[in-house]
C-alpha cells in the first residue's frame, strides 16, 4: 500500500516542498504549474517571478539572480 503524500507546495521560510522535501518548485510542482497555466505562460512567469522575490527575502536575502533558474527560467517556452 502506498502512503499518500500532501500537495507539492512550498514550506516557508525554507522553500522546500511539503510533500517530497526537495527545493521547491520540485518536478511535480513544475508539471502541475505548467498544466495549470497551459494557456497563459505569461501569467505563470509573473507568478513565479513574484514567488522568487518572496523567496529571496526569506532565504536570507539571496540575490534574485541566484534563484532565477530554480523559480523562473525553467518555465520559459522552448
Amino acid at each position: 500500500m502506498r502512503r499518500r503524500r500532501g500537495p507539492h507546495l512550498p514550506t516557508r521560510p525554507t522553500w522546500r516542498c511539503q510533500a517530497c522535501g526537495i527545493a521547491w518548485p520540485c518536478s511535480t510542482a513544475k508539471l502541475r504549474l505548467l498544466a495549470e497555466y497551459r494557456d497563459d505562460r505569461a501569467a505563470l512567469l509573473d507568478r513565479l517571478t513574484a514567488l522568487r522575490d518572496r523567496a529571496a527575502i526569506q532565504l536570507d536575502g539571496a540575490p534574485t539572480a541566484n534563484l532565477d533558474d530554480r523559480f523562473v527560467t525553467w518555465a520559459h517556452p522552448r
